[in-house]
């Protein structure tokens, strides 16, 4: 039998590899933007287009590389960061495994333009699909230009599987949100399709995380700080009152890495315990210095797991330290044992004598005495002693007549009995039809109700908005503000008015005449929310999943009470609808139980 396991050729094993690191646009950003960080750059810039399907490009003022290092770096395994496997538990750069560069040119085409300080010229390096186009000398500035062309070009089924351009623009802001927020120092710029999304200068983190996140985000960060044999602390939390439906703003950095890790987020939401409303979660950012030696972080090819030598450890300092945090800056209730300064003497008192209050007592009082002796103290008299009998003088009391509530002993009231809806434990509408009882989910039902009126406002008729009596300024970071310029003409269509809209805040003049003022704030990053995850490009199926996250926002919640009316109401436009048996996201809206089933429970 002839030998049937050979080696595979470079080029496709490149291919394989770049399936593990370069997942997405958002994946060559981070490998590019590390490598400039390695490489020791004040300076960095990001050019994407086309969300960075076109062109993803990362400029930066780095050390740069001679021309045999550039032509090197392409190949696999290839690094300047690690010579032995002993290296990888001790590692205090970013990217370190050698197949970034080499998996990016074995799918795209790639241009290297890098430069030394001690070179006269620098080097353009030409690659595409992992073969050298070209190789010349050129003029460049000191440091390095790594430009990214028609990502997955020869893998056109790799292409299909991205998502649309909001969704793939979205993960890249994230990436470049983590790399900034790890490294405050180093100046950083974000461009894409020629328009600036952030221009940040080298600052510290607070002012880092308010230039990222909005200057309405400096007055809810409290400052997070603790130094142990095994762990240093820092970074920030939002106090409570700034608690969101979403993990979107939790980050966690291990030696200025950003990791997932869902056993530490678990420390931190453990000491906001008590704290904040269900369902909502706390915002941090919070950075562990720990010895590189007790963590491994070459379990994942994004990098972006660790493990940990001692994670229960790191648990309960962590939950601590923000515990007392919270505490000191009175953000949550302390138990302080510590002296106060309230209770020392004042210092113009400190020499003076206590003087003992005199208490003065009437040795001769008689608490028990009758009225006419304690007349001697107080002069007026009471004419005649008043007695119970007195208070009935002139009556007839054969004649009074008494009302008599009459107590009803039946089972059922039959009022109620009359009622066509119930209320069970405020989540479902239960009613009688033909053939048995149907339980209606009050919150899917009106979803429902709720998606077919905004569809049939934005696409049939003619979106009715109310003016507002004082615009609502609302703040957004620059990444949300350019997705609300994107979608500006399609909220307008479902009845909302924009004064204007600044580079973080936006101010609205009117809303849907649905919606009350206090919910817009909300209903706008709920909307936002949604579009990030997933959002086709179609313009009607634009409009369609806005109709959802305004219905979603806006239905009738869990708990909620209803009245008779109410519940009369909802079960009858439920079944004007078109699709009264599921929700806008296809779940059941209500359950039929037929006289039948019943009758078998009582039957055994």
């Amino acid at each position: 039998m002839p030998d049937i396991i050979q080696l595979l050729p470079d080029h496709v094993a490149n291919q394989i590899a770049a399936g593990e690191v370069v997942q997405r646009p958002a994946s060559v950003v981070k490998e590019l933007l590390e490598n400039a960080i390695d490489a020791g750059a004040s300076s960095i810039k990001l050019i994407i287009k086309d969300a960075g399907k076109q062109l993803v490009q990362v400029i930066d003022n780095g050390k740069g590389m001679s021309q045999t290092d550039a032509r090197l770096s392409f190949e696999r395994h290839a690094t300047s960061k690690i010579t032995k496997a002993e290296d990888l538990f001790n590692l205090n750069t970013k990217g370190f495994r050698g197949e970034a560069l080499a998996s990016i040119a074995a799918i795209a085409h790639v241009d290297l333009k890098t430069k030394q300080e001690n070179q006269e010229l620098g080097t353009l390096i030409k690659i595409e699909g992992s073969t050298l186009v070209s190789q010349e000398n050129i003029s460049h500035p000191i440091g390095t230009s790594v430009a990214v062309k028609n990502l997955f070009y020869n893998i056109p089924a790799r292409r299909n599987f991205l998502k649309s351009n909001s969704v793939e623009t979205r993960h890249i802001v994230n990436e470049f949100q983590r790399v900034a927020l790890a490294h405050p120092n180093i100046s950083f710029s974000f461009y894409h399709n020629e328009n600036e999304i952030y221009n940040l200068i080298s600052s510290n983190l607070r002012q880092r995380i308010v230039a990222v996140f909005g200057k309405k985000t400096n007055e809810k960060l409290v400052p997070i700080n603790e130094s142990t044999d095994v762990l240093e602390i820092s970074g920030f939390v939002a106090k409570p009152e700034y608690a969101k439906k979403k993990r979107g703003e939790q980050f966690f950095f291990v030696n200025d890495r950003f990791i997932k890790n869902a056993y530490l987020n678990h420390a931190v939401s453990s000491a906001f315990e008590s704290l904040l409303s269900n369902g909502y979660h706390p915002t941090y950012f919070l950075f562990l210095k720990v010895p590189t030696k007790s963590i491994d972080i070459n379990i994942h090819p994004t990098k972006t797991e660790i493990k940990f030598d001692d994670e229960k450890t790191l648990y309960a300092i962590l939950r601590s330290t923000i515990k007392h945090s919270l505490g000191q800056y009175n953000v949550a209730p302390i138990l302080d044992f510590n002296r106060s300064a309230s209770f020392d003497t004042p210092y113009e008192f400190k020499d003076k004598k206590t003087v003992t209050p005199r208490v003065e007592v009437d040795p001769n009082f008689n608490p028990f005495k009758t009225e006419e002796q304690k007349s001697i103290r107080f002069p007026f008299k009471r004419e005649k002693e008043a007695t119970w009998e007195s208070l009935y003088t002139g009556l007839d009391i054969k004649n009074i007549e008494v009302e008599v509530e009459t107590v009803n002993t039946s089972l059922f009231n039959e009022e109620k009995t009359s009622t066509k809806t119930y209320q069970v434990h405020h989540k479902y509408i239960v009613s009688s039809i033909k053939s048995g009882i149907v339980y209606i989910n009050q919150y899917l039902a009106h979803q429902r109700i709720l998606y077919e009126e905004f569809l049939e406002n934005i696409t049939v008729k003619e979106a009715t908005s109310q003016q507002l009596l004082f615009p609502l300024e609302i703040s957004f970071n620059k990444s949300d503000i350019e997705l609300i310029k994107e979608i500006k003409e399609d909220l307008e269509s479902i009845g909302f008015v924009f004064d204007k809209i600044l580079d973080d805040t936006i101010v609205i003049k009117g809303m849907p005449i649905t919606i009350v003022e206090s919910q817009i704030s909300m209903i706008i990053e709920q909307l936002l929310e949604d579009i990030k995850n997933d959002i086709p490009n179609a313009s009607f199926s634009q409009l369609d999943m806005m109709a959802k996250s305004l219905a979603k926002s806006l239905a009738i919640k869990t708990g909620s009470k209803l009245s008779l009316k109410e519940q009369e109401e909802l079960v009858n436009k439920l079944f004007l609808c078109k699709q009264p048996d599921l929700s806008p996201f296809g779940k059941k809206t209500f359950v039929t139980i037929n006289l039948d089933e019943i009758d078998k429970k009582f039957s055994n």
